[in-house]
């Protein structure tokens, strides 16, 4: 898998051109680096604020949570009367989530919902400006499917992990898509699960005559999807 994860040189040359992070951002990158806890990086949360900025954001909302940190980008960007919901199924993460946004006096902003965040979001009406996928990857077409109508004409879909992480294999998925992917009745019988995931969600946007999609090759990959209409 190591070769087709995207560059460090890149990595850090974005994060250096990026937003500046304050000093929560940087504790809550420092924690996952220590933990090794999976977490998108400074590049890919200044691309997520820039992306709130971009679409005038008002209210986010987050597939896979954590301890909060793709949340603490997001929420700097929204208005004092605006929403990023955090979904996460570990209690303990959640937790941390909450006080690392209350330290940073935007847990005013936040909605923090512990369980399964596919069951979540039934529970919320649209539109979000934003929605962040980034929950177990076999489900991610799930996700989306669950959400695809309560994004707002403009809004933004970002799904991490569209080159890496786990056992995901790029060049499995550069193949199948090169072959036109589910369209094109492409072959993917080699992938594993969570590659799979990727293919599926891949799929089921570019189905979507609604969205249009593209991908960002920073951290992991994000496929980042505009609702058109």
């Amino acid at each position: 898998m190591a070769d087709y994860e995207i560059s460090e040189f890149l990595e850090s040359y974005a994060t250096a051109l990026g937003p500046e992070p304050d000093e929560i951002v940087e504790e809550m990158g420092e924690q996952a680096r220590e933990e090794g806890f999976p977490y998108v990086g400074p590049a890919v949360g200044g691309w997520l604020a820039m992306l709130a900025r971009f679409s005038d954001a008002e209210r986010v909302f987050e597939f896979g949570s954590g301890f909060g940190y793709s949340a603490y980008w997001f929420a700097r960007e929204l208005p004092a009367d605006g929403e990023v919901v955090l979904t996460e199924i570990d209690e303990g993460e959640l937790d941390q989530a909450r006080e690392y946004l209350d330290r940073g006096g935007l847990a005013d902003r936040a909605a923090f919902e512990h369980g399964d965040a596919i069951e979540t979001i039934e529970a919320y009406e649209g539109p979000f400006d934003v929605v962040l996928i980034d929950c177990q990857k076999e489900r991610y077409a799930e996700a989306f499917e669950a959400v695809r109508g309560k994004v707002a004409p403009g809004g933004i879909v970002a799904a991490d992990n569209a080159v890496a992480g786990g056992s995901i294999d790029a060049g499995d998925l550069r193949a199948y898509f090169e072959d036109g992917g589910a369209e094109g009745d492409a072959d993917r019988s080699a992938m594993d699960g969570m590659t799979e995931g990727i293919a599926d969600y891949l799929d089921a946007v570019a189905a979507d005559d609604a969205f249009e999609t593209t991908l960002l090759p920073l951290g992991e990959g994000v496929a980042v999807s505009q609702r058109e209409h």
